[in-house]
């Protein structure tokens, strides 16, 4: 996969919302359930890396950088400190940060793992952070990631061949993943969290995909029509580029909404994430859920028709 073009990049920055630094506060508001609901922890999915692998190319690409790790625990900060960043490339929810001469850092998210950054200079340190860098003007904070390591070209080369096509990436070919799927005994709903089948698809996008297409989510990857795997994966290149803008993932379409006009209201982004036990926006049927693949499914059970396997531990995809 390339790096990002600066063509690409400024149709991006265009937007002020995109530095925004309530955007993040104000998209996970959008993602979380009413006051008094359970939450699952919010997981970054492939529009939010995508959208910092653009907002780091903007910011550190072509400078020096100094890297340090205040807790110790990123080994690999002397090697890159003082190098000069040569690009950012995102691969599902793989980030890779190319300082040359075979060194890539690469940072995977997880479940938990952020990103903050600021002007110079740094803000009083505060919790654990694995990883802060800098250059004359501007600073990167991360906490809580899953991996932060630094990688050769092969490594990495490895990690972008056992991936999946990435809706976000341009002319990305979703054929073999779908040749993968119409073989497949494993449900769609857990086969789209399979990164290695398309990459950067997580529990937001798969449910509400799966929705739209209308589709019953505990069908067999197999039984599932061509055309139906061709429109999710069309669907989800068109969803996911709006969702890197302001990280505000939105899928409900307008005339579905209780309040059709103007921007989404809060509780309305979402068509069944998230909205256990309340009525669906088209068809009034309470919006289930289950557990699945690891995580939380949610669908309707009218407007997506078919059986619900009973509870049970299921093998969970494989979620790089």
């Amino acid at each position: 996969m390339q790096p990002y073009s600066h063509e690409r990049l400024s149709k991006l920055l265009a937007s002020p919302q995109t530095l925004s630094p309530s955007a993040k506060t104000k998209r996970q508001e959008d993602n979380q359930a009413k006051p008094g609901k359970e939450r699952e922890p919010h997981v970054p999915e492939g529009n939010e890396i995508h959208r910092f692998a653009k907002l780091h190319t903007a910011t550190f690409v072509g400078k020096t950088i100094c890297v340090e790790s205040p807790n110790g625990r990123f080994t690999g900060a002397a090697l890159l400190s003082g190098r000069k960043l040569k690009s950012v490339i995102a691969h599902g929810k793989h980030l890779a940060y190319d300082f040359g001469r075979d060194c890539k850092l690469h940072i995977h998210l997880g479940r938990f793992g952020d990103f903050t950054e600021g002007k110079m200079p740094f803000p009083e340190v505060k919790g654990i952070l694995r990883m802060r860098w800098s250059t004359a003007t501007d600073w990167l904070e991360l906490r809580g990631a899953t991996d932060v390591s630094v990688y050769s070209d092969a490594q990495w080369q490895a990690v972008e061949a056992r991936l999946g096509a990435d809706p976000l990436a341009p002319h990305a070919d979703p054929a073999p993943g779908i040749a993968y799927i119409r073989k497949a005994n494993t449900p769609i709903a857990a086969l789209l969290m399979d990164q290695t089948v398309f990459a950067g698809i997580g529990n937001i996008y798969r449910a509400e995909l799966l929705y739209r297409a209308r589709q019953n989510p505990f069908a067999r990857g197999k039984d599932v029509p061509e055309k139906t795997l061709n429109a999710l994966w069309r669907d989800a290149v068109m969803l996911m580029p709006d969702g890197m803008v302001d990280r505000r993932i939105v899928t409900t379409r307008a005339k579905d909404r209780p309040h059709p006009k103007g921007k989404a209201q809060r509780h309305e982004v979402h068509y069944v994430y998230r909205r256990h036990g309340q009525p669906c926006f088209v068809c009034g049927t309470l919006i289930q859920r289950i557990d699945l693949a690891g995580r939380t499914l949610y669908w309707c059970p009218t407007c997506q028709p078919g059986e619900a396997p009973a509870p049970r531990k299921r093998k969970a995809p494989r979620l790089e």
